[in-house]
């Protein structure tokens, strides 16, 4: 468990606490460590120091009185995870997590990460595809009658996934109310803040991607609809030293689509990072 600067506690997990080179991951908005498992233990089982953490507002995290999230809360709190690890990380993060990597990867010298994994996100994105997520994030707001109604509606929200959620795997990302109800892990007021914003903070991300001379992966899934060819093209043309693997199938949920291929991509691109510099 760590503390951020604000005394908010900051849930987290280490696999190979004395691997190298360590390997931060950094969820999305409405996600928790738990998408990252399969990813850590594979990268773990390489040798690799594999830490996770639930974003504030997220998960067993600490929830911010009087919901006032701020971007800068976020970012603060993964430069504070990084400044942690025995050496700067790589940093994996996805969506939301991706995004405060580049915005700190890019305006900090020296960069807190050693190498930056962007999976399914660019500083611009498809304003469909992120109205879609945060619709299902909304559309449920009185929760769940039980597990098994929570797992048909992500089942009808992720239909390319084969496996059905089991009530082990969805445990740790619902909460009982004093109704009996269950709801999502997350706090409300992530909606009415930080995710409502967002689109206002697209200037400085593409500004800090200009600005990022770490090595840089872009993953992206063949069926996303947040990652699009046009968002991609621009991405490369800001940071033209990046590299860019599409994971066929997949779709912005990608490490949880092809988890493999996923693992697979992340690990042949740290093999190439041996002897890179860290401005």
């Amino acid at each position: 468990m760590e503390t951020a600067a604000d005394g908010l506690p900051l849930a987290g997990e280490i696999w190979q606490p004395h691997g190298a080179p360590a390997v931060l991951f950094a969820h999305g908005l409405g996600q928790t460590r738990l998408a990252w498992r399969g990813a850590a233990a594979a990268l773990a089982a390489r040798g690799h120091r594999c830490v996770s953490f639930d974003s504030r507002g997220h998960g067993e995290s600490g929830r911010v009185a009087g919901g006032g999230y701020a971007l800068e809360q976020f970012a603060a709190d993964l430069r504070q995870i990084a400044g942690r690890q025995p050496q700067p990380p790589i940093l994996i993060g996805a969506s939301m997590g991706g995004l405060l990597g580049l915005l700190l990867a890019g305006e900090l010298r020296p960069a807190p990460f050693r190498a930056l994994v962007l999976v399914d996100i660019t500083p611009r994105w498809e304003s469909s595809g992120v109205a879609r997520i945060l619709d299902f994030m909304q559309a449920h707001a009185d929760g769940f009658a039980d597990y098994a109604e929570a797992a048909d509606r992500i089942a009808a929200y992720l239909p390319q996934r084969r496996e059905r959620k089991r009530e082990d795997q969805l445990r740790p990302l619902l909460r009982r109310g004093e109704d009996g109800r269950l709801r999502w892990h997350w706090d409300p007021a992530l909606l009415s803040g930080l995710a409502q914003e967002s689109a206002r903070h697209q200037p400085r991300l593409l500004a800090a991607a200009a600005r990022v001379a770490v090595p840089v992966l872009l993953l992206s899934g063949s069926r996303s609809d947040v990652v699009s060819r046009a968002t991609v093209a621009e991405f490369l043309a800001l940071v033209p030293h990046a590299r860019h693997v599409e994971v066929p199938g997949a779709t912005h949920m990608l490490a949880g689509d092809a988890n493999d291929d996923f693992t697979a991509a992340i690990g042949a691109f740290i093999d190439t990072l041996d002897g890179a510099a860290r401005p």
